[in-house]
């Protein structure tokens, strides 16, 4: 980088050499302008700086949150895996308690196994006789639907006949009752005939009296 040379060596070369006044502005405005120029590119660099320093401590912190996720992801992994590994032992002890049982169970399951055949047997079975009795429901329900369809289709005949045997049963009690009157006047004539035979054989009864009683007359005046 360019830098000016010290006032003092500025100054001797102005004392040799005959320079005027407005040279001298001149040439103190240009480097003031160097100057000036020079200043503004450090402020650039210092802004790019500062904005690169910026930048890299956002960079540094969304690293440092992501290393303290992970720092808790990496836990909350260590914490999931070491609660697997303790009921994959729960898990293991409880699959070799398990096999203890089974070992000691299975002569029982023997047992409920035989029973199972024995009852699957039974069952099956019962089945057949359900599905026979389910048959035989069906088949006396179609009966009891044809009774009915062939009642309803008689209901007429039927209530015609009930009308027959009720005039029937009618005729028979007035026929009873006929007979009995029938019967009432016989006795009453059986009687009234009695009596008149009585009336007659007492009256032949007298009449053959008197005769006789005219014939001992008559001979007790011979």
């Amino acid at each position: 980088m360019h830098r000016s040379r010290p006032l003092r060596a500025r100054m001797s070369d102005d004392e040799e050499g005959t320079i005027t006044p407005e040279t001298r502005i001149n040439q103190l405005e240009g480097r003031l302008a160097e100057e000036t120029d020079r200043l503004e590119k450090l402020y650039v660099a210092y802004k790019k700086a500062e904005e690169d320093l910026e930048e890299r401590k956002a960079i540094i912190e969304v690293l440092e949150k992501e290393a303290i996720d992970k720092e808790i992801d990496k836990e909350g992994l260590e914490s999931l895996l070491s609660d697997k590994e303790a009921k994959i032992h729960d898990i293991e002890v409880e699959g070799a308690k398990t096999a203890k049982r089974v070992e000691h169970l299975e002569p029982e399951l023997e047992k409920m196994e035989e029973m199972y055949t024995r009852e699957s047997a039974r069952l099956g079975r019962v089945f057949e006789l359900a599905e026979e009795l389910d048959e035989s429901n069906r088949v006396a329900n179609a009966e009891l639907g044809a009774r009915d369809d062939w009642y309803v289709q008689h209901m007429q005949l039927f209530e015609h006949l009930n009308e027959a045997i009720q005039t029937r049963y009618s005729m028979i009690d007035r026929a009873v009752e006929a007979a009995k009157e029938l019967l009432a006047k016989q006795d009453t004539f059986k009687e009234r005939m009695e009596e008149t035979l009585e009336s007659v054989k007492e009256t032949a009864e007298n009449l053959i009296d008197g005769d006789d009683d005219d014939e001992e007359s008559d001979q007790d005046e011979s």
